[in-house]
């Protein structure tokens, strides 16, 4: 491990990890927002859960370096766009995603729906006041998996000169630099790392309910253990 070059070149890594992050974090966004009219679709209906979680698996099994060098060329963009790269993530996050919502919104309780529109509730206010919070915590492993396979996946854009992360890997490739890689490695780990740290405290905030069940649950668990050894 070269510390001087690591030194010296601090500036630079860290202008890589900030173009990391704005190439990544659109389509996580992205991902997340398409995927909940979709997979509320799968979860009513069995046919479209079928055809959408089928499309989806296809779209994910495109390899990366070819959906790089078709996006370009159906959009009509220059091949060194960074959208191309936002938009060829965006389309895994979705594939990955899809499949995470419908199991979010199949996972709340019918009865629950059903006391809801009993109430009075509308389509939208059910859908809005309670069957998304409730997905919230299933929508948010999804997402957490898909915030970690982006910053990975987004490494692939520097094959084809868009800077970030990937960009040492290449370097390293290229100058035979071993540094390089490590650095490039260990960068979109802790990223990775602080996606998910950063998604886990949203959905902590979005989700309090689950906290004050859970707090209630060891109590009981406490007050009901027994006292002292065995007799």
């Amino acid at each position: 491990m070269n510390w001087v070059w690591i030194g010296s070149n601090l500036g630079l890594i860290g202008g890589r990890i900030l173009e990391h992050l704005a190439l990544t974090a659109p389509p996580i966004v992205i991902g997340l927002v398409l995927s909940i009219p979709l997979g509320y679709a799968a979860s009513r209906s069995s046919v479209a859960r079928s055809v959408l979680l089928s499309v989806g698996g296809i779209l994910y099994t495109i390899p990366s370096i070819a959906l790089l060098v078709l996006v370009p060329v159906t959009l009509g963009l220059a091949i060194l766009d960074p959208f191309n790269l936002v938009f060829a993530l965006s389309i895994y996050a979705v594939a990955i995603m899809v499949r995470s919502a419908a199991d979010a919104f199949a996972s709340v309780p019918k009865d629950v729906v059903s006391s809801a529109t009993s109430t009075g509730y509308s389509g939208w206010q059910r859908f809005f006041g309670v069957e998304l919070p409730l997905a919230i915590p299933v929508l948010l492993a999804g997402i957490r998996v898909v915030s970690v396979s982006t910053v990975s996946l987004a490494s692939v854009g520097a094959l084809i000169g868009i800077d970030q992360l990937g960009s040492f890997f290449t370097d390293a490739f290229q100058r035979s630099f071993l540094t390089e890689a490590i650095v490039g490695i260990v960068a979109i780990l802790l990223l990775a790392a602080l996606y998910d740290v950063l998604l886990a405290r949203i959905g902590h905030a979005l989700t309090p309910w689950t906290h004050q069940q859970s707090a209630q649950t060891a109590v009981l668990r406490l007050a009901s253990a027994p006292v002292g050894g065995d007799s």
